[in-house]
């Protein structure tokens, strides 16, 4: 895996991976950004939240689980000195689809975080990571 990230000005950069894929970094203004694009530790976050929910997927595809929609809600708490790591993480894990079993969720996230998803592995190294889910109604089925 590589990248490059290239300076734009005052405290912008584009990110581009060897995937082709490209995306903006930036500060707020009052470290002379002009909050045009995420900011590194966004990104890392959004990153473990990406990990988690892409695994937690794939396991739960081949438990035969089926879901109309999925989303990871996440926030980090950071340390006050630098280096300013995170500490805490939680996320909360979002499900809407019919039979949905709770026993195949929660296995499906404690296998992720604690086997597949890197980013979880590089996380724990420095933060308490909390994973909650909840079911929500099929609504189409109404």
């Amino acid at each position: 895996m590589k990248g490059t990230v290239r300076f734009l000005g005052k405290v912008r950069f584009q990110a581009r991976a060897d995937s082709g894929h490209s995306l903006t970094i930036d500060g707020p203004a009052e470290v002379g950004g002009e909050n045009q694009g995420f900011r590194p530790m966004e990104l890392m976050l959004l990153g473990l939240a990406g990990c988690m929910a892409f695994d937690v997927l794939m396991i739960l595809r081949k438990m035969r689980q089926e879901m109309i929609s999925y989303q990871v809600n996440i926030e980090g708490e950071r340390a006050e000195e630098a280096p300013r790591v995170y500490t805490t993480v939680r996320m909360e894990h979002v499900f809407q689809g019919s039979n949905l079993n709770p026993h195949s969720i929660q296995r499906a996230i404690e296998l992720a975080e604690s086997t597949y998803c890197s980013a979880s592995a590089m996380f724990a190294k420095t933060a308490k990571i909390i994973n909650q889910y909840r079911i929500q109604s099929d609504r189409s089925n109404r």
